[in-house]
Formats: C-alpha cells, sequence, structure tokens
C-alpha cells in the first residue's frame, strides 16, 4: 500500500492512457487533460487499455515517485472515460490496488482452487 499522507487527494483519470510513459509524460497529462499540478503533493492513477495496469505519479517534496501494478488476473475498476478526472479516498485506492471494486466493494476475481 501506498502511505496516502493525510489532506492528500487521490485523483483517477477516468478513460485509458498510454502505459509506455513514464513521469514526465504522465505529468504531462496530469497538467494538460486533468488541468491539475503533478507536484502538488496529490496521487495521480492511470489505467492501461487491457485494464490490468495502473500507474501512479505522486511528488512526495523531495521527488518524483512512480508506482505500477499490474494484476496477474482481472482487471482494475474504472470510471467511464465521460467522468474526466475522479477523486477517491485512500481507502478506496487500497481497494482498487486490491482489485476490489471501490464503488461497490468485492473482488473481481477470486481463485477457484487452494494448491
Amino acid at each position: 500500500m501506498i502511505p496516502v499522507p493525510s489532506g492528500t487527494r487521490v485523483w483517477l483519470a477516468a478513460g485509458v492512457t498510454d502505459m509506455r510513459k513514464g513521469f514526465a509524460g504522465l505529468a504531462a497529462l496530469t497538467e494538460k487533460i486533468l488541468r491539475l499540478d503533478p507536484y502538488s503533493g496529490h496521487l495521480f492513477v492511470f489505467r492501461g487499455r487491457r485494464g490490468d495496469l495502473i500507474k501512479v505519479i505522486w511528488f512526495d517534496g523531495q521527488g518524483a515517485c512512480l508506482f505500477a501494478k499490474r494484476l496477474e488476473r482481472g482487471r482494475f475498476v474504472w470510471p467511464s472515460p465521460a467522468d474526466g478526472k475522479v477523486v477517491v479516498t485512500s481507502a478506496q485506492l487500497a481497494m482498487l490496488l486490491e482489485g476490489i471494486d471501490w464503488r461497490m466493494p468485492r473482488r473481481t476475481w477470486r481463485p477457484e482452487l487452494a494448491g
């Protein structure tokens, strides 16, 4: 889990993002598309086309951080492109990173067999 300081907002960039982008490219998208400051200390979350990969950018005051997570099975639940940008809580971000539908908490995939 990413340690989210109190007062930090978490923004989801609705729609699909080119996951070849690194921090600089995602920071540019944050400024142009979301119209937010990527160096504000807030977290900005982007999802790829297939839905199994997300990237989070965060400027912690000392430097830029880029986190990535790929699900082995299932997809990250994501808002539609019409929503533009969506702000979520740190608890909803934690559910999102676990592959749980943050709008209605339940897992999107569950193992069939153990072992």
